[in-house]
């Protein structure tokens, strides 16, 4: 997860992992949410951006797109 972090926009982590859109739409983040940050998407959704960034890189390693 060397390119995207909290304060990356949602738009930017779906470009750069795509796989993650399903996951994404599961926890009620838009990935065409005007660019906000995950950071932001995920306080408006009283989601711990913590733990949406831990489950990504869990997904993505599972996936093997890490």
């Amino acid at each position: 997860m060397d390119y995207v972090d909290e304060s990356s926009s949602v738009p930017d982590w779906i470009i750069e992992y795509p796989a993650l859109l399903s996951y994404f739409q599961q926890i009620g983040i838009d990935y065409s949410c005007g660019g906000k940050s995950l950071g932001v998407a995920c306080c408006e959704r009283g989601l711990d951006a913590v733990e949406v960034i831990r489950q990504c890189e869990q997904l993505l390693r599972s996936s093997n797109h890490a």
